[in-house]
């Protein structure tokens, strides 16, 4: 049965964008267009008017959000569907109240399977008429909140921000004064850090480097 809700996909990564959209319309999800810049996004949302956008978290240099925003400043009943390799939003440093009310939040792993796609999209529009919070979607095309349970999960904020700041290349004492605390602080940290994902030190590798890679596996983005 043919899904009539009028979608925009938008994601940066060509590949993704045109099998992810091609699949869809086999699937009869009623796909009116495809953005791979935010430029293009806009427009076509401003000609176009779709129902729903399905847009990859991170789509623009992380921008997708504010790009999110923008639409529903038109159309506050516009339904939104998040694409993210990371199963804690809290790595991209994103927290809950940040996502856009009744957005449906899918992990890209659960992509392939267009009925899990195909329900968050009828969802997002029931979400926000309902005035939801931001629901993660399962591969079962289920709500449940620990479905994304993972190692990640065990991570304090404090950790998470750390980790965060390691991977974008600060040295431990640049941390130690963005976060307000010791630099001897801030080894523990790391220290504890390495110990949730199970990295040993080894002196053939720089720890650093080796979490840093592990950071970006996490978020889904390979370190350019």
């Amino acid at each position: 049965m043919k899904n009539s809700t009028t979608v925009l996909v938008a994601s940066d990564d060509a590949f993704e964008l045109a099998t992810l959209s091609a699949a869809l319309r086999l699937h009869s999800i009623n796909v009116v267009a495809e953005a791979h810049t935010e430029e293009i996004a806009q427009n076509l949302y401003k000609f176009l008017s779709p129902e729903v956008v399905l847009v990859d978290l991170q789509f623009s240099g992380e921008e997708a959000l504010d790009l999110v925003n923008k639409f529903r400043k038109v159309n506050p009943q516009l339904g939104v569907v998040l694409m993210t390799a990371c199963p804690d939003l809290r790595l991209l440093g994103l927290i809950e109240k940040q996502i856009p009310l009744g957005s449906q939040v899918i992990l890209k792993k659960s992509v392939s399977d267009l009925s899990v796609v195909s329900y968050a999209i009828t969802n997002s529009r029931v979400a926000i008429n309902e005035k939801k919070k931001m629901s993660w979607i399962d591969s079962h095309g289920s709500l449940h909140e620990n479905a994304f349970h993972s190692i990640l999960s065990d991570f304090t904020d404090i950790q998470i921000e750390t980790y965060r700041l390691l991977a974008k290349g600060l040295s431990n004492s640049e941390i130690a004064k963005v976060r307000f605390v010791s630099e001897k602080s801030v080894e523990q940290i790391v220290a504890r850090i390495a110990q949730h994902l199970r990295v040993t030190p080894d002196r053939a590798q720089n720890l650093r480097v080796v979490l840093t890679g592990e950071y970006f596996k996490w978020i889904g983005s390979p370190r350019h």
